[in-house]
């Protein structure tokens, strides 16, 4: 027996005070009818309509039964119609974490962009420089790169591929020298991300050379990285769209221009859980965010040829 149903054919019968009317009104013949109303008694063992062959009334079982019927139904109907109305509307609050480049270069336009079509959803963002576990920390989202490992429950698919780029301040290149090709490297200062290879890579016409990346300076976080180039301490190798604006501005300076910096291209990724049971407005801002950097090439933020769209 489908009880709910059985509870709104219940409801009609009273309403109309007849078994055939209800029928009608429900598509149903009046059999039907007053066999759901019989499956229910049996099922609840009380009677709750006396039956006339001129009348119904309920009995006093069957009028405490319709005030819980309405509540229940009514209750019921509402969540239905909230449910159907946040899958037309996503709203409310995303939880997400992103690496800090990416956060402060590419999410502000996304999150721009997502607003405009679903202006209900808020965002709480957590930037990490190391890694960060996405279960734990119960996010409904998180970006990342390729260096750090993703739990195996979880689906990651690929947005960008982002190039990286060596960096100084001119009065470092002023005081040290440009360097030239990548083995003058060795005679100027590195500045490292801790859990950065400790070679550097770089390829050109010579082919590809690899240099020892040691120096002065180690820090787990791009933030530092880049505010240590900036001060002089020396060279860096920072994503390109984390430095596009100071390298505009003149604060940086790219450093061997004419070789591309290798070693494995590093990916940004969109990592949520698995496909089954997301909520609406999770699945919808993924399927938002894939289809954004599928049609910029560049990035959101416009970064130029060095933040490359994944196909």
């Amino acid at each position: 027996m489908n009880q709910l149903q059985a509870m709104r054919v219940f409801m009609r019968v009273v309403e109309l005070s007849s078994f055939s009317v209800a029928g009608r009104q429900l598509g149903m013949s009046a059999a039907a009818v007053t066999r759901s109303v019989s499956m229910l008694e049996a099922h609840l063992n009380m009677r709750l309509l006396n039956r006339s062959t001129r009348s119904l009334s309920l009995t006093e079982t069957g009028r405490l039964y319709l005030e819980g019927c309405r509540a229940v139904i009514e209750k019921f109907d509402q969540v239905e119609s909230d449910l159907l109305r946040a899958t037309r509307n996503p709203s409310g609050m995303l939880r997400i974490a992103a690496p800090v480049p990416f956060a402060n270069t590419e999410l502000a336009p996304l999150f721009r962009a997502y607003r405009v079509a679903n202006p209900r959803v808020e965002f709480e963002v957590t930037s990490y420089d190391t890694q960060i576990d996405m279960i734990e920390g119960g996010f409904d989202i998180c970006f990342a790169t390729n260096r750090h490992p993703v739990n195996a429950s979880l689906v990651s698919r690929k947005l960008i591929a982002v190039q990286e780029v060596a960096v100084a301040s001119p009065a470092y290149l002023a005081e040290r020298g440009m360097p030239l090709s990548p083995p003058q490297l060795a005679q100027h200062d590195r500045l490292t991300l801790s859990e950065q290879s400790r070679v550097w890579e770089f390829s050109g016409i010579d082919g590809i050379q690899r240099i020892d990346a040691c120096g002065p300076l180690s820090a787990t976080g791009y933030s530092m990285v880049r505010a240590a180039a900036l001060a002089g301490m020396g060279i860096a190798l920072l994503p390109y769209h984390f430095v596009a604006d100071e390298i505009a501005a003149g604060a940086l300076k790219t450093v061997l221009p004419q070789y591309e910096v290798t070693g494995g291209t590093r990916y940004v990724s969109i990592v949520y859980s698995g496909r089954n049971y997301l909520t609406t407005k999770v699945r919808n801002f993924i399927d938002f965010t894939v289809e954004q950097f599928r049609q910029s090439p560049a990035g959101l933020s416009g970064a130029a040829l060095p933040l490359r769209a994944v196909a």
